[in-house]
């Protein structure tokens, strides 16, 4: 009896340890997708702040590009509300990312607003944030494969319930054709147009040059002695002397 009683008080101390080991994991998961996620929310609000200013400075040269202007105001505003969920976030970048590829194939068409030292420190600072914001998506998403991998594995996902941990949204980019980075092409006339940047077409092969002739054989050269007579050859006989 004493020692049954001793066993169950192993395996009860030993659930108990486990349930606590889990319960921490798990608290600590949440946190650190927590501290991913404010990283994040931190390089977002310096990017809107960039781009605030990038549209400030487009409207000194193309005040009349009204609707691009506007396109991207408003597209900065609606990822600037507050409360969004990860996914929701994800999808109002997408859209002001978007605008933003219009506002620099605007730029394009302006030689003195490419040419503009502060224009041109902006797209710096928003390409180096673009960066940033890419490198604390991945870290925060891994945080998030991780945390909802123990939320929805045995036994793990029986200390998720009373730990109040739940699963956590990835922040990614929806559309397959949002994924690719913004590129900005020439039409023929000069114009800029926003999108993928198409191939370039290849010139035609150039046919094969024809085969080289063979090099020319060389003649021998003529012997410089003649071959000996024939024999019976009159041209073998001894030259004579007048009076033999």
């Amino acid at each position: 009896m004493t020692i049954a009683l001793i066993v169950l008080g192993v395996i009860v101390l030993a659930l108990v340890l486990w349930f606590f080991g889990a319960y921490n994991g798990l608290i600590k998961l949440r946190n650190l997708v927590e501290e991913a996620w404010a990283q994040i929310d931190v390089e977002l609000k310096r990017r809107h702040d960039l781009i605030g200013n990038l549209v400030e400075t487009v409207k000194g040269y193309a005040a009349h590009e009204r609707g691009t202007l506007e396109a991207v105001t408003q597209a900065r505003a609606a990822a600037m509300a507050g409360g969004q969920s990860p996914a929701a976030a994800a999808k109002s970048e997408a859209a002001l990312t978007q605008a933003l590829v219009r506002l620099n194939a605007v730029a394009e068409a302006y030689p003195d607003l490419k040419a503009n030292a502060n224009f041109s420190a902006l797209q710096a600072e928003l390409g180096a944030t673009e960066d940033r914001i890419a490198s604390a998506r991945r870290y925060y998403n891994a945080n998030v494969r991780e945390l909802n991998t123990k939320v929805e594995s045995i036994p793990t996902n029986f200390v998720a319930g009373p730990a109040g941990v739940h699963k956590a949204e990835y922040f990614e980019l929806d559309a397959p054709a949002e994924r690719e980075a913004p590129k900005v092409s020439f039409d023929p006339a000069g114009g800029a147009v926003a999108g993928p940047v198409a191939a370039p077409q290849l010139p035609p092969a150039a046919p094969a040059a024809p085969p080289a002739p063979a090099p020319v054989q060389d003649a021998p050269a003529y012997p410089q002695t003649p071959p000996p007579p024939a024999p019976g050859s009159p041209w073998g006989q001894p030259p004579t002397t007048p009076g033999q």
